[in-house]
């Protein structure tokens, strides 16, 4: 594989991971907006304009793009999360130029009155289904309570009362600011023609206008907390608790994934043999988040109503003891096993490898290879995790309870 980095006049970068062994192409605009880049009275704005850029552009209408990718045979979608909105395909190589103009096109949408006042709607739908479903928003209550003031404390979705007064004037300015072409990363993985992938993008992009544009990176302050939330209609308790943890640049991310598998993998961890294999948990997990500038361990736990008191307390005493103990040189060398494979298999193809290069160049300007990657984790070490629990504990945590119990 080779890698290939091209940056425009205007500031928008192309980076490209070339493989001519592979049977496909994936491409995809990586724009540095998300919800941690709003303010409060536009929360929900970078979901809502996701939606709002396949709703037309000057030259196609919302069923010219639909039939174009269609007529491709492109895998295609867009997703937004608290940092980052993505619009991506994955294609045949021999449809990449075609993909690139589709894809660019969509990056100045036309933002229509009519269309956002329809697309108002759906969306103010889709947060009052989401709020109605398992875990019954505990994920985005836990952030907001952990991160207090903090951006990373804002809902992707925002609120019903954030979208019905968002006005389309603000989501036009909010867009100016945020699809800066200097805070846009083009990525390409697979069988790429960079050549022809950067003639492409001088063509339809090179005529962008710049703007100004950055990001507030306040440190995360630790937090402790608990609340609990009563759900009527929930017929299991739901937990939730968020850590602090190393961030997208900090070295010891591979640390912390480590941890993570070792604590809460759904299966071979220290939760799942103390709840879930006797059965005193359906499920219970813990991730590593990474952002800018900060990171969380995230679990998340689910069982009868009636066990999720002890069950937390658990939780506690797990967490208690690796800050106490550390962990064994066998926990570390299943979890580093497990984390290498799922290395080699998410990236064994293109479309893969696309969330990798583009993910990592956008956060840290950073090119990392599979090898990178499996190299950092072979590298870590018992006593690297035990200061890792020193620095980030587990146990200082915020907790969201949602669940049918009048108490937690």
């Amino acid at each position: 594989m080779e890698f290939h980095k091209h940056t425009l006049a205007n500031g928008l970068t192309v980076v490209a991971e070339v493989d001519p062994r592979a049977q496909s192409t994936s491409v995809g605009y990586f724009v540095c907006a998300g919800a941690r880049d709003e303010t409060d009275e536009e929360a929900g704005v970078s979901h809502f304009l996701e939606h709002m850029v396949f709703k037309g552009t000057p030259t196609r209408t919302a069923d010219d793009v639909n039939r174009e990718f269609d007529e491709m045979g492109a895998h295609y979608n867009a997703s937004t999360s608290e940092e980052t909105t993505t619009y991506y395909a994955s294609i045949l190589p021999e449809y990449q130029t075609e993909a690139v103009e589709l894809l660019g096109d969509l990056m100045r949408p036309s933002l229509r009155e009519e269309d956002f006042q329809t697309e108002k709607q759906v969306i103010i739908e889709e947060i009052r289904m989401y709020d109605d479903q398992p875990p019954f928003g505990a994920f985005e209550k836990c952030m907001a309570s952990h991160y207090g003031e903090h951006p990373l404390a804002r809902s992707i979705l925002g609120t019903v009362e954030s979208v019905t007064d968002l006005r389309v004037e603000a989501m036009q300015d909010y867009f100016r600011r945020r699809y800066s072409p200097s805070n846009i990363t083009l990525a390409a993985t697979g069988r790429v023609d960079m050549p022809a992938l950067i003639e492409t993008v001088e063509r339809i992009a090179g005529s962008w206008e710049p703007y100004t544009v950055g990001r507030d990176l306040p440190p995360a302050a630790p937090h402790e907390s608990f609340e609990h939330l009563q759900q009527a209609s929930a017929t299991q308790q739901y937990a939730v608790r968020l850590s602090n943890a190393p961030s997208a640049t900090d070295e010891d991310r591979f640390v912390a994934k480590a941890l993570a598998l070792i604590v809460g993998d759904d299966s071979g961890s220290r939760l799942y043999w103390e709840m879930v294999d006797p059965g005193l948990a359906e499920h219970a997990s813990v991730t590593h988040y990474e952002f800018d500038g900060a990171g969380a361990f995230l679990l998340y736990m689910s069982c009868e109503p009636e066990q999720a008191e002890d069950n937390l307390r658990r939780i506690v005493s797990v967490c208690q003891k690796l800050e106490q103990k550390g962990v064994t040189d066998h926990e570390l060398a299943t979890a580093k096993s497990k984390i290498k494979s799922r290395i080699v298999l998410r990236n064994e193809h293109p479309g893969g490898r696309l969330f990798r290069v583009g993910g990592s160049w956008i956060s840290s300007s950073q090119y990392r290879s599979v090898r990178d990657d499996l190299d950092a984790i072979r590298a870590v070490t018992v006593e690297q995790v035990g200061a890792l629990l020193a620095k980030f504990p587990l146990s200082q945590a915020t907790t969201v309870s949602v669940g049918p119990s009048a108490e937690a």
